[in-house]
């Protein structure tokens, strides 16, 4: 969902720019995902799209023999098995001589070929950060033009190495997980960044002013003629975002979260959120738990229940997890905390009172984050934010560390170290009494991105620039 909602955005903002241009998105339907979350947002778009003859929506039919989605290459083998389908559902545009395109999530890149047959120009949408494009492109100049076994050289979490790109040398600790699974993640990832390579272009959804050294390192591979030409078109993020389900009770929860933040003291409170998949056992509750307590400050917590064994997507995102909490937590600490389940994020980030936010460093979240200037402490747990965390504290200065390199397998309950109290202790006590010069570095963050998107700004210049390749492709 989370990259659905940003390709909506980037398609409103492309359609804002130029009425020339139309755009259909094409939805893929997960098999073990409950659909009424993803049906109930195409419903609210349609009902609120502000161009309806220009951005319309399709969902493609559910795959009548899905693989199984515990395996590693369960994504690129629907995208593949979904091909088909694709191609059906715009070769009948493109027979009718429309000028036509494709821009695929970065996991849907094996709909490359199709464009290809179609002899239509491709281009990647990036949801992540330019620091995970330019690793990911060093990773692949290493396999692909010195033959290096990736899983092997940099096993070592302890190790240190240079990367195009970054300021800093990289720790071995900050590597996603799956570039290192050497049974099938090290490979499908590959091979989606060989298929970047082989697109027009790559939206990514981050700004100049945020990843410098980063973008510039890309531009200059880009001239030189090594890879394709890269759009940092961000911080692209749902601002206006309404309840995703529009139901009553989240109506309810939001106004309620929204009543207890109005009568905190202005920016007292800590937020603790950790994603769509971001749930703890009951041990590391109970620390957290502690850590929160002891460190004396308000605190709104989204604490969410864990999926059944076996059942990692069946998240209920509004069922609490209080049953772990140490016994009296609730009692003791009532005025000055809250636990929540679901969390409207946007609307909490934004709110006056909120201090710091303590996060999985998610790419969506920490651009959120800085857009309303709130410092973020580091606890990342999947996929790439382990790098995204690195990121904010070493290269950009802009988090304070409770954990840079605690790390947790999205599919399974596997985990390489409990945080302790006394660190969640020790990090909250540094978010919420940080020094000026960080905070003068979060505030500065902020203005820079959203001056970014103004007329004039970096990234509204280079969404510029992809619309007007995209014009001259189609001409």
């Amino acid at each position: 969902m989370g990259h659905l909602v940003s390709t909506v955005e980037l398609a409103k903002l492309v359609l804002q720019r130029d009425h020339r241009i139309s755009i259909l998105i094409l939805i893929v339907k997960l098999p073990f995902k409950s659909s009424s979350m993803l049906d109930t947002f195409l419903d609210n778009q349609s009902r609120d799209n502000p161009y309806p003859a220009r951005l319309t929506f399709s969902t493609l039919p559910p795959l009548s023999n899905p693989p199984d989605s515990s395996s590693p290459l369960f994504f690129p083998t629907v995208i593949d098995l979904n091909k088909p389908l694709i191609k059906e559902a715009v070769e009948s545009r493109v027979r009718a001589g429309s000028s036509f395109g494709f821009v695929l999530d970065m996991f849907c890149t094996g709909v490359v070929d199709v464009a290809a047959e179609l002899k239509v120009p491709s281009y990647i949408y990036f949801t992540s950060g330019v620091s995970l494009l330019n690793l990911l492109f060093y990773f692949g100049s290493l396999v692909d033009g010195k033959g290096v076994d990736i899983c092997d050289k940099f096993s070592d979490p302890n190790i240190e190495f240079d990367v195009p790109g970054f300021k800093g040398r990289v720790k071995g600790s900050a590597i996603p997980a799956v570039c290192l699974d050497k049974e099938n993640g090290s490979s499908m990832i590959l091979n989606h960044t060989r298929r970047f390579k082989k697109s027009k272009g790559i939206l990514v959804n981050s700004f100049e002013e945020l990843e410098t050294y980063g973008v510039q390192t890309l531009l200059e591979q880009a001239a030189e003629g090594s890879m394709p030409r890269v759009y940092p078109v961000g911080p692209i993020l749902d601002l206006n975002k309404k309840s995703r389900d529009g139901s009553p009770r989240q109506d309810d929860e939001e106004s309620t979260i929204t009543q207890w933040l109005d009568n905190q003291p202005l920016s007292s409170v800590v937020f603790l959120c950790f994603g769509s998949m971001g749930t703890f056992d009951e041990a590391q509750v109970k620390e957290m738990a502690h850590g929160i307590e002891k460190s004396g400050h308000r605190f709104l917590w989204s604490l969410r229940k864990p999926p059944p064994e076996g059942k990692m997507w069946s998240i209920n995102e509004h069922e609490t997890f209080v049953e772990a909490l140490p016994e009296g937590f609730l009692e003791r600490t009532a005025d000055r905390g809250k636990i929540i389940g679901w969390a409207p994020q946007v609307s909490i980030l934004g709110h006056p009172s909120i201090g710091g936010f303590v996060s999985h460093c998610g790419w969506n979240s920490t651009l959120e984050s800085l857009w309303f200037g709130v410092p973020i402490a580091t606890w990342p747990l999947y996929a790439e934010q382990q790098l995204n965390a690195f990121e904010l504290l070493k290269e950009l200065e802009l988090a304070v560390e409770i954990r840079m390199d605690y790390r947790r397998d999205w599919n399974t309950k596997t985990q390489n170290f409990m945080v302790t109290a006394e660190e969640i202790e020790n990090g909250v006590k540094k978010l919420m009494s940080l020094d000026d010069e960080t905070k003068n570095r979060v505030e500065e963050m902020k203005d820079k991105s959203r001056n970014a998107l103004e007329e004039g700004g970096s990234s509204y210049k280079w969404l510029g620039c992809f619309i007007q390749d995209v014009l001259s492709n189609a001409a």
